[in-house]
């Protein structure tokens, strides 16, 4: 069973710390929008879904004791809240997809008591997280039809459980196909420099009694040469309207490789990762971090020089043209993914006047 990464608990926020797994499993709890923050920051809590569902309980945090009385006070509160939540990072489109919703939930509910608004923003919250467990499930049936009996696959970073509410994106396909009762060997790519991999991926396939083989990120091209890799599953922090996706570094890599050794390559998201306001991958904000991340390993260790230089970018964009689907709760998608995406993007607006209205505010949020 996934394991469960995200709890609303008597007030609280209880999170997985993925720091210290996987030689340690606890929980943290989150009592206030800044200890939630902080969480996000330092990838206690991360993965683009859960990282959406983590920032809409922490509104519910920043607000719960708000004395206002009036609703354009209590807005204005929380408009604060949401604008510091959305600062601990920038390229997962589920953190301000998740905020905005919140924010057009409570202008909905505008003509209520505030107590009364208090409540219907947990109610939205939860339904948050409980949309994302649903979504889940539903990538995985669709992309376990791409696992055959017997494949090889790779997969980069982290995109199991405890990057979402349930079962993943990238993996729950193959949880769902180990369900079914099909045999895979799954590569794991250690994923440098902060080896979500190595931690969080190979515990998770283990966790699950899946055939798991740990690899630094180097070894992929010699594999796929020698014709151990069938298929590559990965997951995406936002995708563009073009069918561009920004992953985890090293997943463009991984995409040429593929396209040069003739393996499919699949992206694995649910539509709350995509943003339809961007063109193209090109305009996809690309988080930068602490250069120590490379400089030290996991924060401990010093394996390089104090003071050199160090670019450490989180994220890199796989053009459209290297991704063979992407596989959503709603389908799976092949090129040209501009004219698949732009109807479910049609549709969306059509179904509701509040998804028309997190559109806005996301314009409005960046």
């Amino acid at each position: 069973m996934p394991v469960e990464t995200i709890k609303w608990e008597n007030g609280k926020v209880k999170l997985i710390d993925q720091t210290i797994l996987p030689h340690k499993f606890k929980y943290i709890i989150c009592k206030d929008a800044k200890s939630l923050w902080h969480a996000i920051k330092t990838l206690k809590v991360r993965g683009a879904p859960a990282i959406g569902i983590a920032a809409a309980f922490g509104v519910i945090l920043g607000i719960k004791d708000s004395k206002a009385k009036r609703f354009d006070l209590f807005f204005k509160e929380l408009r604060r809240v949401t604008k510091y939540l959305a600062s601990a990072r920038p390229t997962a489109i589920n953190l301000f997809w998740a905020l905005a919703r919140m924010e057009c939930v409570a202008k909905n509910s505008n003509r209520n008591e505030i107590s009364k608004i208090k409540k219907i923003l947990l109610k939205e919250a939860l339904k948050i997280l409980d949309e994302d467990k649903k979504s889940c499930r539903r990538m995985a049936k669709y992309g376990s039809g791409l696992v055959k009996d017997g494949d090889s696959i790779l997969t980069h970073c982290n995109a199991g459980g405890l990057a979402t509410a349930d079962y993943g994106t990238a993996l729950g396909v193959l949880f769902e196909a180990r369900k079914q009762g099909k045999s895979m060997h799954v590569y794991v790519d250690e994923t440098r420099p902060l080896l979500q991999g190595a931690r969080l991926t190979a515990w998770e396939l283990i966790h699950e009694g899946i055939d798991t083989t740990l690899i630094c990120d180097n070894m992929a091209a010699s594999l796929m040469a020698k014709g151990k890799i069938d298929k590559i599953f990965v997951g995406a922090d936002r995708i563009a309207r073009n069918g561009d996706a920004a992953n985890k570094i090293g997943t463009y890599n991984l995409a040429i490789l593929a396209r040069h050794h003739h393996i499919p390559f699949y992206v694995v998201a649910p539509l709350s990762s995509f943003d339809f306001r961007v063109k193209t991958g090109a305009d996809i904000p690309i988080e930068e971090r602490d250069g120590d991340e490379v400089r030290k390993v996991l924060g401990r260790v010093m394996i390089a020089p104090r003071n050199v230089k160090v670019y450490n970018p989180a994220f890199d964009v796989t053009p459209n043209k290297y991704i063979t689907a992407i596989v959503t709760e709603k389908g799976i998608f092949k090129r040209p993914y501009s004219n698949a995406l732009s109807v479910i993007a049609r549709s969306r607006r059509r179904r509701s006047n509040l998804k028309r209205e997190i559109a806005s505010a996301l314009r409005a949020s960046q």
